[in-house]
């Protein structure tokens, strides 16, 4: 929830600076409401000052900054976090020499964190921000590796004829296996189990649809 506090002054503008400086905020990061434009009064005897409610504007990325900051401190782990965002989406690029904890076992804890974040930053936000989260490039690293391994197990299957069934994933990568594979010519993929699970199966065509 955004903060709002109300302060006065002999203007507005007076009161808004009053308001700025309690916040700790610029004049375009925060909307000003006018409560009483305040009056000199009749030869300065009863006169009112102006009042003023200045409220934060919602910050999601700040939002998630200051959260994934505290969990950090936390976990006791040295990592910088970078913020890049635009109208619809925020991406924190997470680095340092402690930065491996972050990722976890297989991404887990990336993904967590990930899921945590979003549910924060969207918190804070009246419209639908997407969060993604990625540690010294391991998604893109992770995802190259995937598609090899999808390639690899692909060509495995239509040697000998065999289904094969990966170790469990998430489900973000269990959807770049099936993208990898989804116009192969002699493969499909589908998954099975309950996360956490769940894993993707590659199999020959003919030998999935004659079951």
């Amino acid at each position: 929830m955004s903060k709002v506090i109300e302060t006065a002054g002999k203007t507005v503008d007076e009161a808004i600076s009053a308001a700025l400086e309690e916040l700790g905020a610029d004049i375009d990061e925060v909307e000003v409401t006018v409560l009483e434009e305040g009056s000199r009064g009749l030869f300065g005897i009863g006169g009112r000052q102006a009042r003023v409610q200045v409220r934060l504007k919602p910050d999601p990325a700040g939002a998630g900054l200051r959260f994934l900051e505290d969990v950090f401190g936390q976990m006791a782990v040295d990592v910088d976090v970078e913020t890049l965002e635009d109208e619809n989406s925020v991406m924190y690029r997470i680095s340092g020499k402690d930065s491996g904890i972050v990722i976890g076992r297989r991404g887990e804890t990336l993904d967590a964190l990930q899921y945590l974040t979003s549910l924060v930053v969207n918190k804070h936000s009246n419209r639908y921000v997407r969060v993604t989260m990625d540690v010294e490039n391991y998604r893109e690293k992770r995802e190259e590796t995937l598609v090899r391994l999808a390639r690899r197990l692909a060509d495995k299957v239509v040697r000998f004829r065999r289904s094969i069934s990966l170790e469990p994933m998430n489900p973000y990568e269990r959807r770049i296996i099936h993208s990898a594979l989804q116009n192969n010519e002699f493969v499909e993929t589908y998954s099975v189990g309950e996360d956490p699970n769940r894993k993707v199966v590659i199999a020959l065509k003919q030998a999935r649809s004659g079951r």
